[in-house]
């Protein structure tokens, strides 16, 4: 059983697996007679009291502000890491993700636009349609094994990661409610001891934390997202420094691979579990047409694939980035599609963009399942078959009007 469990937590396709269970049981839950159960759950207060210090949310909101600025706090050390020594460290290897993210973020957003124009408190949800869920993406490429090349798993990781630093930009420039002064102060101070602890050479990861913990307090007070609080602390945390024996050391690697597990295996399934669950029992069609719900699932399905593969295909021809090795078109459009598998992140846009669940029936997050399932079965589909026949790929390229000679770029 130890093995099998070791095994289990290995397999990168495992954190997809545990989203998709824990989503179809918060979906049986709302839609049975089990669903006052479900929203008692979500609904339990939780109060956090230090002298006049208090904060009382409900586990939704907690699970919300507090367990996903962990998350948040992975992403950071992921984007600082490839930043710095990965994927993203020199201009030739970013090019292309970073297009691509581009157009995946450009094209998602014109499509919920030309559905909601004219209605200000549909268009709060503009971005909604803009993220990609990186556990669920590449949950199902790896599911291909060794069919899918190494070069669309890096490419995707890495367009995941700048995907989700466009995320963490929109949701400070566009998220923000009204500001604190005081909060901001304190927070900024914060900021300013771990940029001195990194500058100064301080490796204990509890200093770090301990006046992360500060810096969160501050930043959720604020009225500024309190997730962006882990991205500021991960990008103080040095990726080299030194131990007391002078013996070289990273904490920044150390703290990721030690979170990885916990955000992968409960922070998101959780995250996933209180904010999946859609009464479909009162949606009607007539709803589901709607200009929200349209424009997240075409936004989703069609702007993603349109955007990255779009961008990219213009950025290698007009060399502005190199192209992939191994991989051939067809198989470039697959992880395109999958791409609109938007899931926890578009959850939690979604979160910040309509505060009421009400406010839409529900239809937006049904919209955001049926985006992402619909994309993750799409995609999947189209990387097997282009690695099923070779004729397929020429006939793909044949119609981007693609010289024959470059089905392999």
């Amino acid at each position: 059983m130890r093995q099998f469990i070791e095994d289990f937590l290995e397999k990168e396709a495992s954190s997809g697996v545990l989203l998709i269970i824990v989503t179809v049981i918060a979906l049986i839950l709302s839609n049975t007679f089990l669903a006052s159960w479900y929203q008692a759950f979500l609904h339990i207060p939780v109060v956090i009291k230090i002298g006049a210090l208090s904060m009382d949310k409900s586990l939704y909101h907690w699970v919300n502000d507090g367990l996903m600025v962990i998350f948040f706090l992975l992403i950071g050390l992921e984007v600082k890491r490839e930043i710095l020594e990965g994927h993203l460290s020199s201009v030739s290897q970013a090019a292309l993700p970073v297009i691509a993210a581009i157009g995946g973020m450009a094209v998602p957003a014109a499509f919920y636009i030309f559905f909601n124009k004219g209605n200000p408190l549909a268009m709060n949800g503009w971005a909604i349609p803009t993220a990609t869920d990186i556990a669920f993406a590449l949950g199902i490429l790896s599911l291909l094994g060794k069919r899918a090349p190494v070069s669309l798993k890096v490419f995707l990781m890495a367009l995941a990661i700048i995907d989700d630093l466009g995320a963490i930009v929109i949701i400070a420039v566009f998220y923000t409610a009204n500001l604190s002064g005081t909060a901001l102060l304190v927070a900024g101070v914060s900021i300013l001891v771990l940029i001195a602890f990194n500058y100064f050479g301080v490796y204990r990861k509890a200093a770090y934390f301990l006046v992360g913990v500060v810096l969160w307090v501050s930043v959720l007070k604020s009225g500024v997202h309190a997730t962006l609080a882990g991205v500021v602390l991960a990008f103080t945390i040095p990726l080299n420094a030194r131990d007391e024996n002078n013996e070289p050391i990273s904490p920044l690697k150390e703290i990721e691979h030690n979170l990885h597990v916990w955000v992968a295996f409960l922070i998101l399934p959780l995250f996933a579990f209180v904010n999946a669950g859609v009464n479909v029992r009162q949606i009607f069609l007539d709803q589901l047409v709607g200009p929200v719900p349209m424009g997240i699932f075409l936004g989703l399905f069609l702007g993603k694939q349109l955007g990255v593969f779009g961008f990219s295909w213009l950025a290698i021809k007009l060399k502005l980035a190199k192209p992939l090795k191994d991989a051939n078109w067809l198989q470039f459009y697959g992880v395109s599609v999958l791409t609109g598998i938007g899931f926890t992140m578009s959850l939690f846009i979604l979160s910040l963009a309509f505060e009421d669940p009400l406010q839409f029936q529900f239809t937006d997050k049904l919209a955001i399942l049926l985006g992402s399932f619909t994309s993750g079965v799409v995609g999947y589909l189209v990387l097997k078959l282009a690695k099923s026949s070779k004729h397929t790929d020429s006939l793909f390229v044949t119609l981007l009007v693609t010289p024959p000679a470059a089905l392999v770029f």
